[in-house]
């Protein structure tokens, strides 16, 4: 037996030893596959794929430099039980500092006009902007998120300044045209 006609039958390819119906409709048998090779009603998988949306994660990753004595401590936190691990004594500091102060950041975000959380511009956002001939002026506190569809040209022509405090997300062409807007 050929290794297709071993595959057909451990597939139950029509004319195959088992008789049933073919698991992979549409699939030509060969020996070896190759993804663009595989058809969807008549239209290849990977040219009816598209990326929706980058998901962006929940947390960006810093670096911090800590004493031996006070690395000490935490891992006789972490080894008494107190806490799981380093990041996690680490995270519940930084929790119980933002909350100790939360009042002040509150005062801090309303007298500033920072839009709180996530905030993401899409193409078509900026695109409405232009033709309302207004210049936005983006304040984040948390995470901002320019579309990758959006060119410089349309970032420049749109934006008049950033400011966010916590992290921009934007093509590196796009950070680069509106570098000069960003404090």
């Amino acid at each position: 037996m050929t290794d297709l006609a071993h595959t057909q039958s451990v597939l139950g390819h029509p004319g195959g030893a088992s008789g049933h119906p073919p698991l992979l409709k549409g699939v030509r048998m060969t020996s070896i596959y190759h993804l663009t090779r595989w058809n969807m009603d008549g239209i290849r998988m990977a040219e009816n794929v598209h990326q929706l949306r980058l998901k962006p994660g929940d947390s960006e990753k810093i670096t911090i430099n800590l004493g031996y004595v006070d690395l000490g401590h935490i891992d006789l936190m972490v080894q008494e039980g107190f806490y799981s691990n380093r990041t996690d004594f680490i995270r519940t500091a930084i929790r119980n500092q933002l909350e100790r102060h939360a009042d002040v950041v509150k005062q801090s975000t309303v007298r500033k006009s920072l839009d709180l959380g996530l905030r993401h511009y899409s193409r078509e956002d900026l695109e409405a902007a232009r033709s309302a001939g207004e210049r936005l002026h983006i304040q984040v506190l948390g995470l901002a998120t320019i579309a990758l569809d959006v060119t410089p040209e349309l970032a420049r022509a749109t934006i008049a300044s950033v400011v966010v405090l916590g992290a921009l997300r934007a093509s590196p062409a796009v950070k680069a045209a509106l570098a000069d807007r960003m404090r």
